[in-house]
């Protein structure tokens, strides 16, 4: 007769399982730090393409808003014929109003306004006062006419300290007929 020892048998089995589960813990923690080293060298670059994609997408922001605030500026300046002595500044008033998260004092403006179709006045600046409303800047504008409006505005172009465009200049431009 034959006697099978279970208790033999039961311990080789748990070594052979133990020995499996070693060795598959060893192989994974390796996988595990692989994929650890593989982050962090991918880490950085993701980092500075997500801050670029952020700060250009600022700087268009910017651009949209200060399009949008030249076009009431110009929008402004066209219906204030007789209302203003300084028509500069009816339009850098509007477009700083309409523009509220641009600096302000960043803002620069030049308004020419035309007298006739082939003449025209050129304003740098907020201001071109007029002693009344048929004088000076005021006076100059003419029904029927056009004037432009032109606002620019720094830009920014910095990722992680380096400005990629450090000459960059946000521009709007706005024709309207005085009314």
């Amino acid at each position: 007769m034959c006697k099978i020892n279970h208790s033999a048998a039961a311990v080789g089995v748990g070594t052979r399982l133990r020995s499996e589960l070693v060795r598959f813990l060893i192989s994974a923690g390796s996988e595990r730090g692989q994929a650890l080293v593989e982050f962090a060298l991918v880490l950085p670059v993701l980092l500075l393409v997500v801050t670029g994609i952020t700060t250009f997408g600022i700087a268009l922001n910017n651009y949209m808003q200060l399009t949008q605030a030249v076009g009431i500026g110009a929008q402004a300046l066209s219906v204030s014929r007789g209302n203003t002595t300084d028509p500069c500044n009816t339009v850098s008033s509007a477009v700083i109003s309409a523009a509220p998260y641009l600096v302000s004092t960043s803002l620069s403006f030049t308004t020419k306004i035309y007298t006739s179709s082939t003449a025209s006045t050129s304003y740098s600046g907020t201001s071109c006062s007029s002693s009344s409303t048929t004088t000076g800047a005021a006076g100059n504008l003419t029904q029927g006419q056009a004037a432009v409006v032109t606002a620019t505005y720094p830009c920014s172009l910095a990722v992680f300290g380096a400005n990629y465009a450090s000459s960059c200049s946000l521009s709007a431009q706005v024709t309207e007929i005085i009314q």
